[in-house]
């Protein structure tokens, strides 16, 4: 996804609803910082006096954010128990939809078929975009064959046609080392999974199955690190995380290659493997006052947290405008059922009515 396009779409559409909804003030409980990134300002109802449960699952990636606004969340509110799952983004929307979680984290948007169960079990959901984060594809620091790979190696490497076919390096490019080719990446009920097959080969889901995968990126890291001719890809911040025994690779999308960073993401020329991240909140959930007050304090200290485990923050607008859709309580999604990579701004607008 081109994710100046999307969110650029994405704000418009905010913004149409800011206009449109003026919600008025709740006596509920709001998060000590109101604005985001904004100074600690009093509660409407004292922190004791808010209690109970919410549950969370969903995405791998999402996780170290949404387990980090837990952790500070359960500072403020102590008597608020936050669970944090994790399951993958499809797993996610699964509980998600049958009612059994509150807010479901993923990492690409709800796909046709997830919404229609989630409307077949009557579960409406406010859709929150909450960080960048870049996908990497990632080897073995003893790798010295390869610094940059280009996007049509990566889909030869990882079409379906490839399964039990290209094993080795040199069938890739034949400047690499006749050596054994071994792949690891996220299972099919990831988020991740779903956007770069979209990204990379050019049609969800459409992937050899003859690699090592699973739902835990930390599998995934500790397979490539332990192996000299391993690939394999997850998202960035869990390379940022172990990059002391892993290598990321540059990118080649036609325009050279570009390596994953905060800027490469931020400038939109790391494509095609950026994308953006996101929270969905069970619509009838968002009224009960401790997840209406994890809710705004997630759009208000998560930035900050963001960043502090690895991901990048969006613009401070894009939160904004976030938090006026969610007190406006805005159901559905501006995208069309998928991840969409390369999709126009005219298309999120159509979606978005």
């Amino acid at each position: 996804m081109n994710l100046r396009s999307a969110f650029a779409a994405w704000m418009f559409g905010l913004a149409l609803v800011a206009a449109a909804c003026q919600p008025a003030a709740t006596p509920t409980a709001a998060p000590p910082a109101s604005q985001p990134g904004g100074e600690s300002k009093a509660t409407a109802t004292p922190a004791p006096q808010l209690s109970g449960e919410i549950k969370i699952d969903g995405s791998s990636t999402v996780y170290p954010i949404s387990e980090a606004v837990a952790e500070e969340f359960g500072k403020a509110y102590p008597n608020v128990k936050v669970v944090v799952g994790i399951s993958g983004t499809g797993g996610g929307f699964k509980k998600f939809c049958a009612g059994e979680t509150d807010i479901s984290d993923a990492s690409r948007p709800i796909k046709t078929t997830e919404m229609e169960t989630c409307q077949k079990n009557g579960i409406e959901f406010i859709e929150l975009p909450v960080a960048y984060d870049a996908l990497s594809v990632v080897v073995n620091p003893q790798n010295d064959w390869v610094a940059c790979i280009t996007v049509a190696e990566l889909k030869k490497i990882w079409e379906p046609e490839a399964q039990g076919k290209i094993t080795r390096w040199n069938q890739v490019n034949p400047q690499w080392p006749d050596a054994p080719l071994t792949l690891f990446g996220p299972g099919t009920d990831s988020g991740t999974f779903d956007y770069f097959t979209e990204a990379i080969v050019g049609k969800e889901d459409a992937s050899r199955g003859d690699y090592t995968a699973s739902e835990d990126d930390n599998v995934l890291v500790q397979g490539v690190a332990n192996d000299r001719y391993a690939l394999g890809y997850f998202g960035l911040a869990y390379y940022l995380e172990n990059q002391d025994k892993l290598k990321a690779l540059a990118i080649d999308n036609g325009k050279g290659c570009v390596a994953p960073s905060e800027q490469t993401v931020r400038d939109g020329t790391y494509q095609p493997l950026s994308r953006p991240l996101f929270i969905y909140v069970n619509r009838k959930a968002a009224d009960r006052p401790e997840v209406e007050a994890f809710v705004r304090f997630y759009l208000t200290r998560g930035p900050a947290l963001a960043k502090q485990v690895g991901y990048i923050p969006l613009p401070e607008t894009v939160y904004q405008l976030a938090l006026q859709r969610f007190e406006a309580r805005k159901v559905g999604t501006v995208f069309k059922g998928g991840p969409q990579v390369g999709v126009s701004i005219e298309d999120l607008l159509k979606a978005e009515q």
